[in-house]
């Protein structure tokens, strides 16, 4: 039976930096102990990408290096490369076109989808609309943030939570049944007070007073973006299971964006499935924005079997929230 055309994962790679950057650590930098973290977020440690002119685009090359190799795709068969960012090397170009070039995709199409914390997930659903139209046979879609270039490390509120790294997905047509089969995505732009990086951007440039009132970081008001994310990432999870008629007990795995480990238990209760079906990792790697699906998708990569059910969350800055449900194409 031919099912209609899909695009399906069909390969992840993943890359963070050596560097591992402690709670303990931290400890001696803001005052926070490692039991506050852990007991508030889940985390235990995050990843630095550390060193004078390195940016995401080094973390995002990495990833799609290996993704390349693993699943023995030439850089020249790449249709198109799609990076999902909020730290890029430059405010322009494209963060996408630095990783395709040093990738050796030659003059093909590339381009950065910036949705804070959702990044990834909408840059998949973009990548998948290329496949399905017909247009591309393989997209690349990355998820990348060095999170640590706009933290402000005397500001505990969000120091704590951030962490660097990259991963990376192939995307290619399947007529099988496999593949991205539903996405829904939402936005509020009225979310932007409460999680965003106040200058920087061409409505407050860089100026010496915008530096000196550390207005070039991410500001966060934590108890407004735990309430919304609590609620909205839940909601939507549940939206795409009902949408496409899926029991709990017919999911495999919940693949969150990971924030904060109580706004992932919340998501996985909505859903009605136990944590044993929850893709973590955030005790290791921190909030790595655009990353932290993909980096899930690659930690888990081993224990997931062709046919498996996971739906992807996440919610981010703007505000943005979205869900997908994704079967996945190949085993092990």
């Amino acid at each position: 039976m031919t099912h209609p055309l899909k695009a399906a994962i069909t390969g992840v790679h993943g890359y963070v930096p050596e560097y591992i950057l402690t709670n303990d650590e931290l400890a001696t930098m803001v005052d926070t102990t490692d039991e506050w973290i852990t007991t508030r977020t889940g985390i235990k440690e995050r990843r630095i990408l550390k060193g004078e002119g390195r940016g995401t685009s080094e973390m995002g090359i990495e990833a799609v290096k290996g993704l390349l190799e693993k699943t023995g795709t030439d850089s020249g068969e790449v249709d198109l490369l799609l990076c999902a960012t909020v730290t890029p090397d430059y405010v322009f170009p494209a963060t996408a076109n630095l990783i395709a070039h040093a990738c050796g995709l030659g003059h093909k199409p590339s381009f950065d989808v910036n949705v804070a914390c959702s990044g990834f997930l909408y840059a998949l659903t973009v990548g998948a609309q290329f496949i399905e139209s017909g247009m591309y046979r393989k997209v690349v879609v990355v998820g990348a943030d060095k999170m640590s270039a706009i933290i402000d490390y005397t500001d505990r509120t969000t120091c704590v939570l951030f962490g660097d790294g990259a991963g990376a997905v192939l995307l290619e047509p399947n007529h099988e049944g496999y593949g991205l089969l539903d996405s829904v995505m939402h936005s509020d732009g009225g979310g932007v007070a409460h999680l965003y990086q106040p200058a920087g951007g061409s409505r407050n440039p860089p100026t010496v007073e915008t530096v000196q009132a550390r207005q070039h970081f991410a500001k966060q008001d934590g108890p407004s973006v735990f309430k919304f994310a609590v609620v909205r990432m839940a909601e939507v999870s549940a939206e795409v299971m009902e949408r496409n008629h899926l029991r709990p007990d017919d999911v495999a795995w919940l693949v969150p964006h990971q924030a904060n480990k109580r706004i992932i238990s919340a998501t996985a209760d909505r859903m009605g499935i136990g944590m044993d079906k929850v893709m973590l990792n955030i005790q290791r790697y921190g909030n790595t924005t655009a990353a932290t699906i993909p980096l899930c998708l690659w930690d888990y990569e081993k224990q997931l079997n062709k046919g498996d059910n996971l739906v992807l969350a996440a919610f981010g800055g703007g505000f943005t929230w979205g869900a997908a449900y994704v079967k996945w194409a190949y085993n092990p």
